[in-house]
């Protein structure tokens, strides 16, 4: 997508300021660039209404709503940010404005192309999403120790799927990991107690945002 004027364009969903609820930056201040589209129909997708729609915006005009916000965190996520072609313009560019810049993405796509001082956080599939076949398990190559992969859990079978990842393809070795139940399907203090019996070297995490705010779009 390219705009007449202004060089490359993205199809946006939403731009707003909020803690940052997961990862390793949790609590920050950040800016949010909630892109549009995504090629994955997880089952327990929270973010469906950026499957579509959203609102044309040439490069420099997003930057400039994200500096007007005065937060020097940014995080780009979906849908699925990196389904645009324009997303790899859009990383490069925040980082040379000086920003802490990191990527949510569902781990179907190449992440090779993104700019390295990019914090990538890599969603891998478990079987309960319904895209588990969808991982591009190549990415784990490019991963480094500034990125970090997530696993969003919904029952026992997909922890188990989950544990065997990390323990067969060494994944504490490359990254940070990421453990988190599916919201109202499986109970945070049951996938803790789960983490905790097998000593497993991840971080627990819960979605601050839902805590705080619940469903509240734009939060």
């Amino acid at each position: 997508m390219t705009a007449a004027l202004g060089g490359p364009a993205l199809k946006v969903s939403e731009i707003f300021v909020s803690l940052q609820g997961e990862s390793s930056r949790v609590g920050l201040p950040t800016v949010f660039v909630r892109l549009t589209g995504c090629p994955l129909r997880c089952t327990w997708c929270d973010t469906a209404y950026a499957f579509q729609g959203g609102k044309s915006m040439a490069l420099p005009e997003l930057l400039a709503v994200v500096a007007s916000h005065g937060v020097r965190h940014v995080c780009v996520t979906g849908g699925e940010p990196l389904a645009q072609h324009s997303c790899l313009s859009l990383l490069r560019a925040l980082g040379d404005a000086g920003h802490s810049v990191s990527l949510e993405t569902s781990g179907a796509l190449d992440i090779a192309g993104v700019d390295r001082r990019v914090s990538r956080i890599v969603d891998l599939k478990a079987p309960g999403s319904g895209e588990s076949a969808r991982n591009r398990w190549q990415n784990l190559d490019l991963l480094t120790a500034r990125d970090e992969l997530k696993f969003v859990l919904r029952d026992r079978l997909d922890y188990e799927w989950a544990r065997s990842q990390v323990v067969e393809r060494g994944l504490a070795d490359i990254c940070p990991l990421l453990f988190s139940p599916v919201a109202a399907e499986l109970p945070p203090a049951t996938l803790a107690g789960w983490i905790v019996e097998d000593r497993l070297p991840v971080r627990f995490q819960v979605q601050l945002h839902k805590i705080l705010w619940g469903d509240e779009r734009g939060r």
